[in-house]
Order: structure tokens, then C-alpha cells, then sequence
């Protein structure tokens, strides 16, 4: 099978990770870096070699020897970047939070659409083997009709912080960051909510450095949220229904959580989860690598109508508890 050529826009941690899954991906092959920082750079190349080294985005994205382009630099800088791979008819797997509004992701999608190209969300979450399987068992009803979703994300900042977690004017804040996960997590499961309502503990620059979230849906059921960057948290998320809960242990959000099944208050039951090495990124690089097989120009699994819903959601929670950004009024 003829590989697909990725290329990697900002080489930052996450981006080494990627790179790193990338190689579990029998039909992709890494082919070219672009980084501003050759520190970075340089860091990334000690792990990571590739044939094509760039210091401008423009490089990348005109270079004939690429198929698809991770981008994976701050959220604040998602709109700008996809755009630029787009113009240039590169298909385009972006880190989330996919953009920092529902103005900016409405553009990328009518970019994609405009110039035919693939773009997806890089909802890792979404593709684990994990949630696969606890979005199997709420359809099929194993814990009757889901009524309430619990789920947490938080850890204690260092100091001093990455200017990226507090920057209003890079998306900073607890509920882009990691805050993304438990709505995530909710929407995915539950839809659009009908009601939003939130509270925020604001850091010195204006963004949220805590936040709790209540959302309400159409049938009822109710999703309890929170992330912080004051605290370590149990990172867990509990999905209950009417004859029992499932229970995404440690780091729900990732390829390492485990799953307890409780029913009926039994004793809880701990099930088996399809595991590979890696951190799992390899699952939606793959995925990828089969939209492209197949000429597609929008995942089936990952929405744009998925990322505008979550988009969408995390403005009216902005809005609800007075989290703003420079980017709100473009």
C-alpha cells in the first residue's frame, strides 16, 4: 500500500508524540517538520528524524512531497495555520481546541470546502479503543438511558506557567486546555445541551484558571463538569444511567484509562480494553489515512458538524461565566 506522506506544523511535546505514534501507522510516513523555534526543532530531531526540515509554515505547506499536515501549535493559532495548509490544497489534521470560536472553525470548514481538502479535529479521545467501547455500551443501552455524567480534568500548574495556559490572546484558560475534555466527553454522549451554566475562578490575565460547568439536555439528563490549574485532580469521568454506571478511571481522557462497569450496585466489574504501545495517537492517524484512501474530504467520525457542536458549547460556557478573548470579536 502506497504510504501517506504527514508532515508536522510546530514541533512542541505533543507534536513529538504524534510523531512518535505516527510510526505505528503501517501506511504513514513522517516526511517533514516545520518549527520558528530551532530549539525545538533540534529537541524534536534527536527523537524524531525526517527527510524535510523547514523554518516558515509557508515551506511546508508548498512542498510537493506532503500529503496531510498535524498541525500542532497552540490552539490560539489553529485558525491561521489550517487556513494556510487549505489555500495550499493540503488535507489537514488540526489539534484541538480546533480554534478559539465557533467564527474562527466555521472558517476552516469553509476553507476545506471552498478548496475540496480534507480537514479533521485531532479529537485523540474519540478513536481510543476505550471510548469506542463505552459509546457502544450507552447505545446499546447496558446501563439504561444515561442520566448523568461526572467528569473532571485538573493539575497544578508550574511555576512559572507556560505562557500558553494564561494568554487570553493564545486561548489561554482551564476550559480550552484541558476543560475540552469533560464537554467533549458530554457532548459526544448527550448532544447539544439546552441550558449552560458555569462559574470560573479568573487568573490575573482574565482567562479562567478554575471552572464548573452544569449542562442540561433535552432528555433530561444532566453533565457535572470542572478543570483547574490549581490542583490535581482525580481526572476521572463516571457516566451513570438508570441500572448502573460506567466509570473511566485515571486520565479518562487517554489510551491508559481502565473501564468499571457497576450494575444493578453489584460489585464493579472491570473490563477488558483493546491496548496497543504508544500513547494513542496512532488510532486517529489511521483513521486519517483512510479518509484520504478513500478521497474523502470530511471524517465520518469526527464531524466538522462534531467540532462545531463542542465549539459552540465552549462559547456559551465562555459567555455564561465572562471568559473573553481578542479573537471574540473578529
Amino acid at each position: 500500500m502506497e504510504k501517506i506522506r504527514w508532515g508536522i506544523l510546530g514541533c512542541g511535546k505533543i507534536a513529538a508524540k504524534f510523531a512518535g505514534d505516527l510510526r505505528l501507522v503501517k501506511d504513514a510516513e513522517l516526511v517533514a517538520i516545520a518549527s520558528r523555534s530551532a530549539k525545538k526543532t533540534d529537541a524534536f530531531l534527536k527523537e524524531h528524524p525526517v527527510p524535510f526540515v523547514f523554518n516558515t509554515y509557508e515551506a511546508l505547506v508548498t512542498s510537493p512531497d506532503v500529503d496531510v499536515i498535524y498541525i500542532a501549535t497552540p490552539h490560539g493559532f489553529h485558525r491561521d495555520h489550517a487556513l494556510l495548509c487549505l489555500q495550499h490544497k493540503k488535507a489537514v489534521l488540526c489539534e484541538k481546541a480546533f480554534a478559539l470560536n465557533t467564527y474562527q472553525v466555521q472558517d476552516m470548514i469553509d476553507a476545506a470546502q471552498k478548496n475540496n481538502v480534507f480537514l479533521m479535529e485531532a479529537f485523540w479521545t474519540k478513536f481510543l479503543p476505550q471510548y469506542q467501547k463505552v459509546s457502544t455500551m450507552i447505545k446499546a443501552g447496558d446501563i439504561g438511558p444515561l442520566k448523568l455524567i461526572q467528569a473532571d480534568f485538573g493539575f497544578r500548574a508550574d511555576t512559572p506557567a507556560p505562557q500558553r495556559l494564561y494568554d487570553p490572546a493564545l486561548g489561554g484558560g482551564a476550559l480550552l486546555d484541558i476543560g475540552i475534555y469533560p464537554v467533549f466527553l458530554a457532548t459526544s454522549l448527550l448532544g447539544r445541551p439546552v441550558d449552560v451554566k458555569a462559574v470560573m475562578k479568573p487568573y490575573a490575565t482574565g482567562v479562567d484558571e478554575q471552572i464548573a460547568i452544569t449542562l442540561t439536555f433535552e432528555s433530561g439528563a444532566l453533565a457535572v463538569l470542572s478543570a483547574t490549574f490549581a490542583a490535581d485532580t482525580p481526572v476521572e469521568a463516571t457516566l451513570i444511567g438508570t441500572e448502573g454506571y460506567i466509570r473511566m478511571t485515571n486520565r479518562f481522557h487517554n489510551a491508559t484509562s481502565n473501564l468499571e462497569l457497576v450494575k444493578n450496585r453489584q460489585a464493579p466489574e472491570t473490563l477488558e480494553v483493546y491496548r496497543e504501545t504508544g500513547y494513542g495517537y496512532q488510532f486517529e492517524a489511521r483513521h486519517v489515512n483512510t479518509c484520504l484512501q478513500k478521497g474523502l474530504t470530511e471524517s465520518p467520525v469526527m464531524r466538522h458538524a462534531d467540532s462545531l457542536l463542542l465549539m459552540e458549547t465552549l462559547d456559551r460556557i465562555r459567555k455564561a461565566c465572562g471568559i473573553k478573548y481578542d479573537a471574540d470579536r473578529q
